[in-house]
């Protein structure tokens, strides 16, 4: 039988645990019940409740730095910006690392096993990135983040139409990824594209009206750029017009 190969741990353990489980139907050769009836059976014996599960990782107390990086074995993690200079605890398992501040974690990523390499998550940094936008192209934790086609539309559509102003209204767009999926705002970027409407503001309530599955109303008075369409009151006379049209 070939040795099974998974792409992560997550897929290795749901693998084994439902291994487990099937296991738990089949009966030994000796025994009436099955193994699962057994282990109910153990159970109900037991007279103390079972530990809580190891926590199999490497626990050890960091710094935040300047930089809003904590190093851990060599390497630097990013974490947010509000928590620079911070006392944190970091968790180091086998696949990931993960910082807490407190009782809150404030930060999750995949571990790196090099050596002097920086681990950075773009959203980390946003919120400095607004306030000093100039940066917005050099700041090296976004480098190399693929986002969907789309962004750089709206992008270049914001900048085209609003200049400075249109560049803190992107990073505001892709702020909202702190609170929702990237799937939820790149569709309701591309709704915003469709309908003209070029904003954060459009972006913001079209992902809110895809999460809470109602139609979207967009105020066009904070669009100034867009073309208005004038529609005049219908009159009774237009009808007899038309009719009349009609009849000829």
């Amino acid at each position: 039988m070939p040795i099974p190969v998974f792409d992560s741990f997550e897929a290795l353990n749901a693998h084994l645990l439902a291994c487990c489980r099937r296991r738990m139907r089949d009966r030994l050769r000796g025994h009436t019940e099955t193994i699962g009836e057994r282990l109910q059976r153990d159970l109900g014996a037991l007279q103390k409740p079972l530990p809580p599960p190891y926590d199999a990782c490497e626990k050890v107390p960091a710094t935040v730095s300047s930089l809003s990086l904590v190093r851990y074995r060599r390497n630097d993690y990013s974490v947010p910006t509000s928590f620079g200079h911070r006392e944190v605890i970091v968790r180091g398992y086998v696949h990931e690392v993960v910082i807490a501040c407190g009782t809150e974690i404030i930060a999750r990523h995949p571990r790196s096993y090099e050596r002097e390499d920086f681990v950075f998550d773009p959203l980390h940094y946003l919120a400095l990135i607004e306030q000093k936008i100039n940066a917005l192209d050099q700041a090296a934790p976004l480098a190399g983040w693929q986002l969907p086609e789309e962004f750089a539309t709206l992008r270049r559509l914001l900048e085209a139409r609003m200049g400075k102003p249109g560049k803190r209204e992107f990073v505001q767009v892709l702020r909202l990824m702190e609170a929702f999926r990237i799937e939820e705002v790149a569709a309701a970027v591309r709704d915003a594209i469709d309908r003209g409407a070029i904003g954060f503001d459009a972006v913001k309530h079209l992902v809110l009206c895809r999460i809470e599955r109602r139609p979207p109303r967009l105020d066009m008075t904070i669009y100034p750029y867009l073309p208005k369409a004038t529609v005049a009151t219908t009159s009774a006379r237009s009808y007899l017009a038309l009719l009349a049209g009609a009849g000829s």
